[in-house]
Order: structure tokens, then C-alpha cells, then sequence
């Protein structure tokens, strides 16, 4: 049976299960619908011209847990950020573990999608924000949104400040044979309200797992939203994520992903500007080898006057790993005084390497200052010359230029600890030793 198939019997399955009576049930319906209409994207689309599906869908996904399975935290400790006291969120092989997760309501809610779609005491939040941002014609997001079950869900409300940061972990265990994933969450942060998240999705074992994930985040007035992805999962492990972010009146959003292993891995990022004086920043690095595939798919809808826009990626790209940079700002006729800016910088370490990139602007204001552009290159030869006049190897000469090129993304990383860990995992990707501790 073709996965699409599957994927349409299985939803007659679930429903056997849910409340059929909600407003949820509907939207899943109607979105069940979305997906068997467009099915799943090609090539031949535009937005997937580079990024290719075929081989992960030949694959025979269980599409819910045949048992549930426990971990023991020692086994993955060295996955959390365990250096500094956070929530935590922790999903195994699509179902929650309480033994790993350190939730709350306490000021702040921090705890389950699911808790919120059925209990009446989040019903005026799930009304005003759930599926509200997220692309409604798009395939795979409307294909989350019907069988979108768990989660996490994170309010934080008016003039509040997390105290800690937020771990959102989906581990998959390899218990569940080749197996695909659709956690959705939400993040609403209210008028002048704090958080900083760190999401990361995790293969434990030698399976294929594929994750179509879909988060959608709210900005309300003056409020501030750090978000970073870690992306550095098994080679047989695949994820799509679908992140969109609906930002009011001079709110702050960041969100930076640290892209470094996995078979195939597609992010799609959304930001709406619905407000003035908004800034939306977007980072990433991209580090891969092998026949690794990433592919970075980014837009700013800037629909009001007086915001500002920043995007960064850098990819180092090896062996026969492929990387796509698909980048968009639009700017409507009445968004005059933006100031956006776009760059994309991309080194090829070898010959059978590839980048495929493509900055976008499409501008209808004429009171804008709005710039983008990409490189793509070799490691600078005169520098590698100059190192190597001083005594450092070829091999260590040429990480150390790597990682001067890539670092530079970490500057505006807000939480020490993460910052560290990134900068580990960089050194460690490109094979330096800095002599010191990061």
C-alpha cells in the first residue's frame, strides 16, 4: 500500500478514538481532505524544485506506536541541554514521557497539545490561535493537521518572563520499526511576554523515521521570542518542518537552526509581519557531508510599515551532500520604511558537493531599503597558504578556516550554554580542536 493510502485508512482508525463532536474533528476532516487532493509535493512544483520525496515515501511507516516505550535518562542525557536548568518537554516515538519532561503551570503553561485541545480551560486560546497562522493549502501541513494529536503547548501570558528556557525533545526509538512522526505544537506568548525554546528531534537507533512537524508561534505587542532548532540526527532519519510565525506590534522573534545531520531535511519558515516595528531574524548553519540533503525554505511577508527583517545562513557542504537555500521577502505596498536583508554564503569542500540557492525580493513599496545576495565558493586559498606557513597541517588549516566562517552566526545565541554546545558540535563537524574549552 502507498503511503498516502495508508495514511487516509489510518485517519478512519484514529477517529474511532477522538471526540468526534469538537471543532478540532472538523478542521482535521477538512484538512484530511487538503492532503488527499495535492498529495504529497514533487519536483515539479516550484517551492520542491531541488528537494525530492520519492525514496522516503517507498518506505512501509508505522504510523502509530505499536507499544508504548521507555528510555532511561542516562541513555540520553548527552541530548539534553542538561547544563542549565530548563522545562522540559519529552515525547517518545510520539508519546509523552512524564519520567523525562519537567512541565508547568505555574505562572506559565508548559505541557501537552493534547491536554489543551480537550480541556475547556484552554478552549478560548485553542479558538483564537490553533491552525490559525499555518498554510491551509499546503500539503503537508494540512496532513499534520489531520492527525495533529500531540505536542507541546506553551502560553505565556501578558508582562510574564519564562524563568528557564524550554526544551521541546521528540526521541525516536527504532522500537517501532521504520516509523513516521506528526507532532504539531503551539506557542503563544503574550503582550510583552518572554521565552526562549530549543527544539530538537532524535533518532536513538537504525530506522527510518520521517517527522512532519508543524509548530505555530504568536507574537503578541513588545513580546520577545527566542527559538533555536537542533538539527543533528541519525543518517536514516528524515524530517519536514513546517514553522510559522504570526507577529504583532513590536514584537521580537528569532529563530536560529543548526542544521548537521540527518538523511533529508526540509524546513520551511513562515514569518507574518501583522504589525509595525516588528523584527523578524532568521539564522542558520548548515554543515553536512555524505549524501546528506538540506534544504532551508524561508519567507517575510512584511504587511506593515516601519519593520525590519534579518536573515543569515552559512552552509559547508562535503563529499556529495546537497544544500538548497530558497529564501523570499515580500513587501506590500503600504510596508513603506522596511529594512530587510538577506544573504546566504556557502562553501563547496568538494567537487561532487552542490548548492542550490535562490534569494528572492518581490517589492510593491517604494520607501524600502532592502538587500540580498549569496555566495558560493572554496576555502580561500591564500589563507589556507598563510595558515599552513605557520606550521598547521592542511587538514587542521582547513578547519579552522571552516569554522571562522560558520561561527560567525552564533553572536546573537542568547543562552551561554546553548552557544557552547553549538560551537562543540561545529568544531567537532569540521574536525578542529581549539585547544580550549569553548
Amino acid at each position: 500500500m502507498e503511503l498516502k493510502e495508508k495514511l487516509l485508512s489510518s485517519f478512519l482508525l484514529m477517529e474511532q478514538e477522538l471526540d468526534l463532536s469538537t471543532a478540532v474533528h472538523d478542521l482535521r476532516t477538512k484538512s484530511l481532505k487538503t492532503f488527499e487532493e495535492l498529495g504529497f509535493p514533487t519536483k515539479k512544483e516550484e517551492a520542491w524544485k531541488y528537494t525530492s520525496l520519492a525514496k522516503l515515501l517507498k518506505k512501509d511507516y508505522s504510523i502509530f506506536p505499536k507499544q508504548e516505550t521507555s528510555i532511561e535518562l542516562k541513555e540520553v542525557k548527552k541530548y539534553f541541554l542538561y547544563e542549565i536548568d530548563s522545562y522540559k518537554v519529552v515525547f517518545i516515538d510520539g508519546v509523552y514521557s512524564p519520567f523525562l519532561s519537567d512541565t508547568t503551570h505555574e505562572g506559565i503553561d508548559v505541557c501537552l497539545l493534547s491536554a489543551a485541545l480537550d480541556k475547556p480551560k484552554y478552549k478560548k486560546v485553542i479558538e483564537k490561535y490553533f491552525n490559525q497562522v499555518a498554510k491551509k493549502d499546503e500539503s503537508l501541513t494540512a496532513l499534520n493537521t489531520s492527525f495533529a494529536r500531540e505536542g507541546a503547548y506553551i502560553y505565556i501570558p501578558k508582562s510574564v518572563v519564562a524563568e528557564k528556557p524550554i526544551q521541546i525533545i521528540h526521541f525516536s526509538t527504532g522500537k517501532q520499526g521504520d516509523f513516521m512522526l506528526q507532532p504539531r505544537s503551539l506557542v503563544v506568548a503574550e503582550e510583552n511576554a518572554q521565552v526562549q525554546i530549543i527544539e530538537r528531534h532524535q533518532s536513538l537507533a537504525s530506522h527510518a523515521v520521517l517527522t512532519n512537524a508543524v509548530t505555530e508561534i504568536f507574537a503578541e505587542k513588545n513580546a520577545m521570542i527566542d527559538y533555536y532548532k537542533i538539527q543533528n540526527d541519525r543518517d536514516d532519519a528524515s524530517l519536514v518542518d513546517n514553522t510559522y510565525i504570526a507577529q504583532q506590534q513590536a514584537s521580537n522573534v528569532k529563530v536560529h537552526t543548526f542544521s548537521f545531520g540527518g538523511q533529508l531535511t526540509r524546513n520551511n519558515l513562515n514569518f507574518y509581519q501583522e504589525g509595525e516595528r516588528i523584527d523578524s531574524t532568521m539564522k542558520g548553519i548548515t554543515i553536512i557531508k555524505d549524501q546528506q540533503h538540506v534544504d532551508h525554505y524561508t519567507l517575510v511577508n512584511h504587511a506593515q510599515p516601519n519593520c525590519e527583517s534579518h536573515q543569515d545562513y552559512k552552509g559547508i557542504y562535503a563529499d556529495k551532500a546537497v544544500g538548497v537555500f530558497n529564501g523570499k521577502i515580500y513587501v506590500d505596498q503600504i510596508a513603506q520604511k522596511t529594512n530587510a536583508f538577506q544573504q546566504n554564503n556557502n562553501i563547496l569542500l568538494d567537487d561532487k558537493a552542490t548548492i542550490n540557492t535562490k534569494p528572492q525580493l518581490e517589492i510593491f513599496a517604494d520607501d524600502v531599503k532592502c538587500s540580498h545576495g549569496c555566495t558560493i565558493g572554496q576555502l580561500d586559498e591564500d589563507a589556507l597558504f598563510y595558515l599552513r606557513s605557520r606550521g598547521i597541517p592542511k587538514k587542521e588549516a582547513k578547519g579552522l578556516l571552516t569554522y571562522a566562517f560558520a561561527n560567525n552566526v552564533l553572536e546573537s545565541v542568547a543562552i551561554p550554554a546553548l552557544k557552547t554546545r553549538i560551537n562543540k558540535l561545529i568544531a567537532n563537524k569540521l574536525g578542529v580542536d581549539l585547544g580550549h574549552d569553548l
